[in-house]
């Protein structure tokens, strides 16, 4: 694992001075006009709160894999990250209108924050975070492009009372039955992209057909591909096989000739980042594309411009944010303007959610008008209406899933692109609501606040 910190934006170690001197601070606040007396006396110790936020600035920890199958993905995701940080702390026009009562950082204090490599595995996900947690005081953790290590992450957030927001995560476990009190999700997730995107490959290649799957072996391709199958039965399709296959498989051979083999008519590939990219150029020199269609339930950002060509002309897919959504929402068009000037291209979804989960937690902690966690997560719990890069949206008290739109979308022919980043249609936009599950269907028990 390979932990990295920014511009001398974090600190390795905490001294026992450091936090005498901290502590006696935050006591003597409680005198001094204008500080909120919950700040000093009105809450106990709880997780790094109050260390983590006695002094001028708090610490965010990221874990985000930047090797490995799930990189490219990762690094997106960072920039999201990096972006929304900057913005926090200029108090940048996008983020007030998403926070409104956000001036400059987060109740006034400067966010710092470190990065580790998580390569998409959980173990080494929460060693970083546990480093977090016990040297920088970290009072907020996010990352994961893997559903495996946000489920991990929810379940160290719970036990340190430490909150965390979800990077990318499709499982429908990560607010289901892996829920706690002190996760919470902002993107779109298996059951919310069926029923999104099912109805319209219903429409477009009809009742009644055969479907191969081929799913990645872990919580997010089995819930994802479990999610499509319920809703496509109730249209009469059936299942002839569904190949699985383990993360960052080098070679998908074996099971797309099972599937070259099966008769099917529609091919979902559940796959997500290079094994999506991977599985998918391969299908094509297996000829399966040839014989049956292909749509993606849970787009891979840049997965168009990596597999090249038109591999993914005329596919659906369903997927969080679209740059072109710029035309369509105010806060979105700013959002690309300003991922595009700092970085020089179109952001992908990745960036996008993880832009938002910070605007959304800084969102929470103004109105909390407190670190302390568990004010934080009633904050979060309160239902508010909030604007954002996809419209209007709010978290649901009783999983902390954020209710959001998914968006659909279609692949374009090179010749139709207006631009070298124009690979895609925005189709439909689907509203949030209609498609979530009821809060208790997964078997979601949030846990207590301390």
């Amino acid at each position: 694992m390979r932990t990295r910190l920014f511009e001398r934006v974090t600190e390795t170690s905490v001294s026992r001075r450091a936090l005498l001197q901290a502590s006696a601070g935050l006591l003597g606040s409680a005198m001094l006009p204008g500080i909120p007396r919950a700040f000093a006396e009105d809450h106990p110790t709880i997780g790094t709160y109050p260390a983590g936020s006695s002094g001028s600035s708090v610490f965010i920890g990221i874990a985000v894999p930047r090797t490995g199958t799930y990189a490219l993905q990762g690094e997106d995701e960072l920039k999201g990250y990096q972006l929304a940080v900057e913005h926090l702390n200029s108090g940048h026009e996008l983020i007030k209108k998403i926070s409104p009562k956000t001036t400059k950082g987060v109740l006034g204090k400067e966010v710092k924050f470190g990065v580790a490599d998580s390569a998409a595995k959980p173990n080494e996900a929460v060693q970083a975070e546990q480093r977090f947690i016990t040297e920088n005081k970290a009072i907020l953790m996010t990352g994961s492009t893997s559903s495996a290590v946000a489920v991990a992450l929810n379940k160290l957030a719970q036990r340190e009372k430490v909150l965390y927001v979800a990077g990318i995560s499709g499982s429908n476990d990560t607010t289901g039955k892996d829920c706690v009190r002190y996760g919470f999700r902002q993107c779109f997730y298996g059951q919310t992209a069926a029923a999104a995107i099912g109805p319209i490959l219903v429409k477009t290649f009809g009742k009644n057909k055969k479907t191969a799957y081929l799913t990645p072996d872990y919580t997010y391709g089995h819930t994802v591909t479990k999610s499509m199958q319920d809703y496509l039965a109730k249209e009469g399709w059936t299942t002839v096989t569904n190949q699985v296959a383990p993360l960052g498989a080098p070679d998908y051979s074996s099971y797309l000739l099972n599937i070259a083999n099966s008769g099917a008519d529609v091919l979902l590939n559940v796959n997500w980042g290079h094994d999506a990219v991977l599985s998918t150029q391969q299908g094509k020199q297996f000829g399966i594309f040839d014989r049956m269609k292909l749509a993606v339930p849970y787009q891979t950002p840049f997965l168009a411009r990596e597999v090249g060509g038109n591999l993914m002309a005329g596919v659906y897919a369903a997927t969080d944010f679209w740059w072109t959504l710029e035309d369509k929402y105010p806060l979105a068009k700013i959002f690309v303007a300003e991922f595009e000037k700092k970085y020089g291209y179109k952001p992908a979804w990745g960036a996008n959610n993880a832009y938002m989960e910070f605007a959304l937690w800084a969102e929470a902690v103004e109105n909390a008008g407190s670190f302390y966690p568990p004010d934080v997560i009633k904050s979060y719990e309160a239902g508010r209406k909030i604007q954002s890069t996809v419209g209007e949206v709010y978290f649901r008290k009783e999983d902390h899933q954020l209710v959001r739109p998914v968006v659909i979308v279609k692949g374009k022919q090179q010749k139709d692109m207006k631009n070298k980043e124009d690979y895609y249609e925005v189709v439909e936009i689907v509203p949030g609501e209609g498609l979530m599950q009821k809060p208790d269907a997964f078997g979601c028990n949030l846990g207590d606040y301390s």
